[in-house]
C-alpha cells in the first residue's frame, strides 16, 4: 500500500500524459534561433553598432501575457545572440511608448514588477526542469536566479544565487537597449551539446504590459519551462576549460552582550575563511567551504505566529543555494526531510532572531552526470554549542534525480546527522538521526498534469512506531480552473531532525479548487475563486490519550475571491475557519502567566474574514492594506496588516511594514495587542554602493532590532560590508536598554584561475 501512489503515478506518466507539448511551433518543430560567432569586439554600452549585432539573426514578435494573453505585445522586443570561445552574448532592444522608464533603485536583485526589465531563461540541459535566468533593467542593474521544478510557480525561482557575468543598458526616447556577456564558466551544460532551450519575458511599466517571446497562457507561470524555443549552435559546445575560483573572506569588529553581567566591555572579533569552487567538468561542480561566515546575510523578517506549530523561513546563505532544489524539494510544505536552515543556525531565545552556530567547514558536489541524471552530495561539520547543549554534529546529504519520460523524474535522498565528542553534554539529543526516501515527480508533456508521490523512512535510536512519511499530490491545471488533491501521512516516529516537520502522528487530505474568470472589460484582467479544505486525522501512535485510533483532529477551510485589475491593483476577500482539538496545553497569545492556558482536550473554533487591497507598485507611492476580524479561542480577534512604500527613482525607497493583532479570548486571559512594525530604508549611491537599514519592533518580545548594512561591490561578486546590529529591551518604551550590539566589517574576493 505504501507504494500504491508511486505505482499509480508511474503508470499515468507512461500511458496517459503523452500528448504533444503546447508551445508555438514552426513547421512542426520548436521555433529555432541560430547563432553566429562574433566577428568583432563587443562593448557593453547599450549601443548595437558592432558588426556582430548588425549581422546577427533578429528574433522579435513578443506576445502579451498581461493584461491579456491573446494579442501581440504593444511594445515589441528584438533579441540578438552571439558567442565566442569564452562567453555567450545576448542583446535586446525593448520598445515602449515613451521615455518614462521605471527604475526602482540601482541595487542588484531588483523587483520584476517595480522596474522596466527583461529576463532571459536558458535551459542548458534541455531537461524542461532546471534553468538559469539572467535579468537586467533599463538602467543596467543586474539580477540572476536559478529555476527549478519546471518553473511551475514563482517559488521555483531562487534569486539568491550570485555569480559572475556582465551587462549594461541605455535608455532612448521610446526604447531601451541592453547587452549581456555571460561566461560559459558561470553556467553548467553538457560538453558537446548542440542545443539550449530559451525563452524571455519582459515588464514594460509604461504600457502596463508583461510580454514573452514564446507565448505562455496566463494560467501558467512566466517561467514555465514547457514554453521555450531552441537555441541551435553551429557546432558542438566545447568544455569551457578548468574553472577554479577562490572566494576568501576576512571579518573584523566588536560585539557585546549587555545581558551577560560578566561581560563588562566589547569583545573584538576577527575571523578568516572562504570558499573554493572547482569545475570538475562543464556540468559538475565541487564547492568547498572553510569556516564560513554569513554575517552579511540579510536578517529575517519577523512574523506574528498565532499557530500552534513552527513556521518555515527561507534560506538566504549563498553556500546552500546552488542546486538547492536537488536537496530541498523532497516532500511538501507539511513535511520536508531536509531543511538547510537546521545547519549552523540557532535561535536567540530572547529576541527570536537567528544566530550563527559555527560551521567548521563543508563540501558540496552537485551537477549532471549525463543528460538525465543529476546528483548532489553535501556534508557540513558544526561546532559544539554549550548554551543549547549541542555537541558537534556532522550533517551529510546525498541526493540523485533521474529524468524519466518527457519531464518527470525519480529522486532519491539520504540524510544523516551524527554527533561527535558527546562528553560533557547531557544527552538531550540523539547521537544520530537518519532519513532515506524515494520520490516520483510528475510533469506531463502537455503541461496540464503535475504532482508527486514520496516515501521517506527515518532511522533513529528510539523505539517509536511509524517512522515514515508518505505524501502524494496531483494537480490538473487548465485555463479556467485548477484542481488539486494532496495527502500527507507523518508517523509519530518520523523524527527528521534535519528536516522541517512541524507536527507528527497525523494523516492529512486536502482538496483544492481554483476557478478563473476573464471578464470582457477594460477594468478587470482576471477574477479567481479559490477554495482549500484540509482534513486532519490523528494516527494515535504517540501515546496521547486525547485522540486515538485514527480519530478526527482538525478541519480547516479557506475560501477566497481575488480580482486582478488591469491597472495592476488587486483586491481579495478571504474567509478561513478551523475546528480542532488541542492535544496539549496552549497559550495562543504567548503573553500569559505560566498557569493560564487552554487545556489539552478542549475543542476550539477559530474563524477569520479578511479584505486585502494592493495598489500599483509601479507608482512612486504604493501601499497594501489587509484588515481582518474573526473569532479566536472563544473570544474575538481583529487586526490589520499593511505596508507603505515611497520610491525615489532611481536611488532607493522608504518603506514601512506593520502588523497589528488584537486578541481578547476572555476569562483570566489578558488582552493582547501584538505589534510588529518594520521601517526600512534602501538607498543606492551607485550600481556598486548600497545602504540598507531595517528596524523591527516586536512588542510581544519587548524587543527592538536594528540592522544596518553598507555594501560596496568593488569587483564582480567581490564585496566590502559594514554591518551594524543592535537589540534593545523595550518593556518600557520610555526606558530602552541594550541587549546586545555588534559592529562588523567583512571583505570577500572572487578570484578566478
Amino acid at each position: 500500500m505504501r507504494f500504491l501512489i508511486l505505482i499509480l503515478f508511474v503508470f499515468l506518466g507512461r500511458n496517459v500524459f503523452s500528448q504533444d507539448t503546447n508551445v508555438i511551433l514552426e513547421d512542426g518543430n520548436p521555433l529555432q534561433i541560430h547563432l553566429q560567432k562574433k566577428s568583432d569586439n563587443i562593448v557593453l554600452d547599450g549601443i548595437l553598432n558592432e558588426d556582430t549585432w548588425l549581422k546577427a539573426e533578429k528574433n522579435s514578435q513578443f506576445s502579451q501575457y498581461f493584461p491579456t494573453d491573446s494579442i501581440p505585445a504593444i511594445g515589441d522586443t528584438e533579441i540578438y545572440m552571439s558567442y565566442d570561445e569564452s562567453h555567450f552574448y545576448i542583446a535586446a532592444k525593448c520598445y515602449s511608448t515613451g521615455n518614462n522608464f521605471r527604475i526602482e533603485s540601482l541595487k542588484r536583485d531588483f523587483s520584476f514588477a517595480r522596474n522596466d526589465n527583461i529576463n532571459f531563461i536558458f535551459d542548458t540541459y534541455n531537461d524542461n526542469t532546471n534553468a538559469y535566468q539572467f535579468s537586467i533593467n533599463a538602467i543596467g542593474v543586474q539580477k540572476e536566479g536559478l529555476i527549478s521544478s519546471g518553473g511551475k510557480s514563482s517559488d521555483a525561482l531562487d534569486n539568491s544565487w550570485d555569480n559572475k557575468w556582465a551587462g549594461n543598458a541605455k535608455m532612448y526616447d521610446d526604447y531601451w537597449i541592453c547587452e549581456l556577456a555571460i561566461p560559459f564558466s558561470t553556467i553548467r551544460y553538457k560538453e558537446g551539446t548542440t542545443k539550449w532551450r530559451f525563452n524571455s519575458y519582459r515588464n514594460d511599466a509604461q504600457t502596463n504590459e508583461t510580454s514573452c517571446f514564446i507565448n505562455i497562457p496566463r494560467e501558467n507561470n512566466l517561467m514555465n519551462l514547457n514554453y521555450m524555443a531552441d537555441i541551435v549552435w553551429d557546432k558542438p559546445l566545447a568544455d569551457p576549460g578548468k574553472n577554479l575560483s577562490f572566494i576568501p573572506y576576512m571579518i573584523a569588529g566588536g560585539l557585546r552582550d549587555f545581558e551577560d553581567v560578566d561581560e563588562t566591555g566589547y569583545k573584538s572579533e576577527f575571523n578568516i575563511g572562504g570558499d573554493v569552487k572547482i569545475g570538475l567538468s562543464s556540468s559538475l561542480n565541487l564547492d568547498l567551504t572553510v569556516n564560513p561566515d554569513f554575517s552579511q546575510v540579510e536578517i529575517d523578517q519577523q512574523v506574528t505566529n498565532l499557530d500552534r506549530f513552527e513556521i518555515s523561513l527561507p534560506e538566504k546563505r549563498q553556500f546552500f543555494l546552488e542546486n538547492a532544489d536537488l536537496f530541498s524539494e523532497f516532500g511538501n510544505g507539511n513535511a520536508r526531510p531536509f531543511f538547510s536552515r537546521r545547519i549552523g543556525i540557532s535561535i536567540d531565545t530572547l529576541t527570536e532572531n537567528n544566530i550563527q552556530n559555527t560551521i567548521y567547514g563543508g563540501a558540496r558536489l552537485s551537477g549532471k552526470l549525463n543528460k538525465n541524471l543529476r546528483i548532489g552530495m553535501l556534508t557540513m561539520q558544526t561546532a559544539a554549542q554549550q548554551s543549547n547543549d549541542f555537541p558537534s554534529f556532522n550533517y551529510t546529504v546525498l541526493a540523485a534525480e533521474q529524468k524519466v519520460f518527457d519531464r518527470s523524474n525519480i529522486g532519491f535522498i539520504f540524510i544523516s546527522k551524527q554527533a561527535f565528542d558527546t562528553k560533557g553534554f547531557s544527552g538531550s539529543v540523539d547521537n544520530y538521526d537518519r532519513v532515506a526516501g524515494l520520490e516520483y515527480r510528475l510533469h506531463s508533456k502537455d503541461n496540464f498534469w503535475t504532482g508527486k508521490a514520496s516515501y521517506m523512512k527515518a532511522f533513529t535510536p528510539n523505539d517509536k512506531e511509524m517512522k515514515y512519511n508518505l505524501a502524494g499530490e496531483i494537480e490538473y491545471n487548465r485555463r479556467r480552473y485548477r484542481l488539486e488533491l494532496a495527502t500527507t501521512t507523518v508517523g509519530d516516529g518520523f523524527d527528521a531532525e534535519v528536516g522541517f516537520v512541524p507536527r507528527r502522528d497525523y494523516f492529512l487530505v486536502s482538496p483544492e479548487i481554483d476557478i478563473r474568470f476573464f471578464p470582457k472589460t477594460d477594468k478587470i484582467a482576471q477574477m479567481t475563486f479559490k477554495s482549500d479544505a484540509r482534513l486532519i486525522y490523528k494516527l494515535g501512535k504517540d501515546d496521547n490519550p486525547i485522540i486515538q485510533d485514527f480519530g478526527h483532529e482538525e478541519t480547516r477551510l479557506e475560501f477566497g475571491w481575488e480580482i486582478a485589475f488591469q491597472n495592476n491593483h488587486k483586491l481579495e476577500l478571504g474567509y478561513e475557519s478551523e475546528d480542532y482539538t488541542l492535544l496539549r496545553d496552549f497559550d495562543p497569545t504567548r503573553i500569559q502567566e505560566d498557569n493560564i492556558f487552554f487545556s489539552a482536550g478542549t475543542q476550539q473554533y477559530n474563524s477569520l474574514v479578511s479584505l486585502s487591497y494592493d495598489s500599483d507598485v509601479r507608482k512612486t507611492f504604493s501601499y497594501s492594506l489587509e484588515p481582518s476580524i474573526g473569532k479566536f479561542y472563544g473570544g474575538d480577534r481583529r487586526g490589520v496588516i499593511g505596508g507603505l512604500t515611497y520610491r525615489y527613482q532611481p536611488y532607493g525607497s522608504l518603506s514601512l511594514e506593520f502588523n497589528y493583532t488584537h486578541l481578547d479570548v476572555g476569562g483570566n486571559f489578558k488582552k493582547a495587542d501584538l505589534w510588529l512594525v518594520g521601517p526600512r530604508v534602501d538607498f543606492t549611491f551607485s550600481k556598486k554602493l548600497f545602504w540598507t537599514t531595517y528596524v523591527q519592533y516586536n512588542n510581544r518580545l519587548d524587543n527592538l532590532n536594528v540592522n544596518s548594512r553598507l555594501q560596496w561591490r568593488f569587483a564582480p561578486v567581490s564585496d566590502f560590508f559594514i554591518v551594524y546590529t543592535d537589540n534593545y529591551l523595550t518593556e518600557h518604551l520610555s526606558n530602552f536598554s541594550s541587549r546586545n550590539r555588534a559592529l562588523l566589517a567583512k571583505i570577500t574576493f572572487w578570484l578566478n584561475k
